[in-house]
């Protein structure tokens, strides 16, 4: 990441709940009160639910990689802000707040998957989108037919969000990145690449330098496939 665009801090200028609808922003809140319908006729009390969805729905997260000499993997994640991880600390109802608090979270590649990928076949939808997110977030250029599925999908929030995550990735050349370009918005502005081996980066996640669910779940995945098609 470049140094002159690291974050110092995040001011919030204004909470827009109060004057804004559930549906208004990026995010869609749904406030249902439900009742479940059991198999043999009963039904439950009402109950309420609240569920948190985006516009489109559902993303894609790609992991890039490249071999090298000793049988060694080298791992290509975006290191960038995640504002509600930084507002964590200035939060009171957080009873463990990070000390000190998180400047920035390294991921993998990820983005929603977009409604003109949705018009295409599963597959080749995920692979495109995938191959945009790598340019736009990393710099890196990978063709489509590169990119393979790793492993099923999963819901990464359950409990309050109906997102799905799917899981790709890519044997890349690394050295070639180029700055990313973003996609306009202030959130990927102080974004960058970086790089470490694939077991230095699985070391991070179990030790909580890369708290990020979904990346230890990618690196893992592509360590056993890689392991599985080496035997």
């Amino acid at each position: 990441m470049n140094p002159s665009r690291r974050v110092r801090r995040i001011q919030v200028l204004e909470d827009r709940a109060g004057r804004t609808g559930p549906a208004d922003g990026f995010l869609r809140l749904r406030r249902l009160t439900l009742v479940n319908e059991y198999e043999d006729g009963t039904r439950s009390a009402p109950y309420p639910c609240d569920v948190v969805s985006r516009r489109r729905v559902d993303a894609v997260t790609i992991l890039l990689f490249r071999r090298k000499a000793g049988d060694r993997v080298e791992v290509a994640l975006r290191e960038g802000y995640r504002a509600p991880i930084w507002l964590r600390c200035e939060d009171p109802g957080v009873p463990f707040p990070e000390d000190p608090p998180i400047a920035a979270l390294v991921e993998t590649v990820a983005g929603v998957i977009e409604e003109e990928d949705a018009r295409l076949p599963r597959s080749k939808a995920l692979r495109r989108r995938a191959r945009l997110e790598a340019r736009e977030e990393v710099g890196i250029e990978i063709p489509e037919e590169a990119i393979f599925e790793l492993g099923a999908a999963s819901f990464p929030s359950p409990g309050v969000s109906d997102e799905k995550v799917y899981f790709c990735a890519a044997e890349a050349e690394l050295d070639g990145a180029l700055p990313p370009s973003g996609d306009g918005s202030v959130m990927e502005e102080a974004g960058g690449l970086f790089r470490c081996d694939l077991e230095e980066a699985i070391r991070r996640c179990r030790e909580g330098a890369i708290p990020d669910m979904k990346t230890e779940i990618a690196l893992t995945r592509l360590r056993d496939r890689l392991s599985e098609a080496s035997q």
